[in-house]
């Protein structure tokens, strides 16, 4: 029974590890431009709008600017969508993983755009989902291998 435990708090560890990182950047990190404070509030709630502007003029804008805008939302929440059914103590199903990254970037968001430390981003909601997913899909395939694994030790 220890040995299921150390596991988990380790993952439990790793995982707000992770979120303390994530506000990090989020809201603080000077390399995201969080510091400065603007007057008026900024928000995008036509869905793809950021995206295709960023895909559009990305050699205007700047490789670096076009992969942390649409890569970095991504993977940003990876590991949200890894981590979250290895520490729930109750088994959860997909959409409740999707479903609750999807809730977490709603209120990322909400803060940035409350704190005024960022922009409200349907887009952002959409990338970050879909990083949430794709996470919750390679814990599938750890946790299918790890099985796997298992079974031959057996």
């Amino acid at each position: 029974m220890a040995a299921i435990k150390k596991p988990r708090g380790f993952a439990v560890f790793l995982f707000v590890s992770y979120l303390l990182l994530l506000f990090y950047f989020l809201f603080f990190s000077e390399g995201f431009g969080r510091t400065q404070l603007r007057e008026d509030y900024q928000y995008n709630l036509t869905p793809l709008h950021e995206i295709m502007r960023f895909i559009q003029y990305r050699h205007i804008l700047g490789f670096r600017a076009f992969i942390i805008n649409i890569f970095g939302n991504v993977i940003a929440f990876m590991p949200l969508g890894f981590f979250l059914p290895q520490i729930s103590k109750k088994k959860k199903n997909g959409f409740q993983i999707v479903f609750s990254c999807f809730l977490v970037s709603l209120l990322v968001e909400t803060l940035q755009l409350v704190s005024k430390l960022g922009s409200f981003d349907v887009d952002d909601l959409l990338l970050n989902t879909l990083g949430g997913l794709l996470g919750y899909i390679v814990y599938l395939i750890f946790h299918k291998l790890a099985k796997r694994k298992t079974k031959r030790k057996g």
